[in-house]
């Protein structure tokens, strides 16, 4: 593992493990750190994080993780050993509620097929029936 991927994943951590111990705003929802994408100098980090919740959600703790990321940074300069902070831009990430709309979509097909044997099976049994009775 390199050097950049451990940083990455103490990064995840430790952002999450602040968010949701440290931050007390009212605005944050049920939030999730998804990934951290890492500039390649490690300057730069793009937070993607998940929300329980409807649209409205997602802006309010967007609004949230915004105002407290001097916050963060400075308790990431604490906990991780790093040259330089990485600057944190916060990205909602919307592919948990893809991946479960797919999923969706995935069973209601999977039901119309089950739906479209059966009746196969049902028109199979009955032409079969004639076919004794004959």
């Amino acid at each position: 593992m390199s050097r950049h991927d451990k940083v990455t994943k103490a990064l995840q951590r430790e952002i999450s493990s602040i968010i949701h111990d440290e931050l007390k705003d009212p605005r944050l929802g049920f939030v999730t750190i998804t990934k951290v994408e890492l500039s390649n100098d490690l300057r730069f980090a793009k937070v993607f994080f998940s929300v329980l919740g409807k649209e409205q959600d997602y802006k309010k703790t967007q609004e949230a993780l915004d105002s407290a990321s001097g916050f963060i940074k400075k308790l990431i300069c604490e906990r991780i050993a790093l040259r330089f902070a990485p600057e944190i831009i916060f990205r909602d990430d919307h592919s948990v509620e893809y991946s479960v709309r797919i999923e969706e979509i995935l069973n209601q097909i999977k039901k119309e097929e089950t739906g479209e044997k059966e009746e196969e099976q049902d028109a199979t049994k009955k032409i079969s029936r004639r076919a004794k009775k004959k």
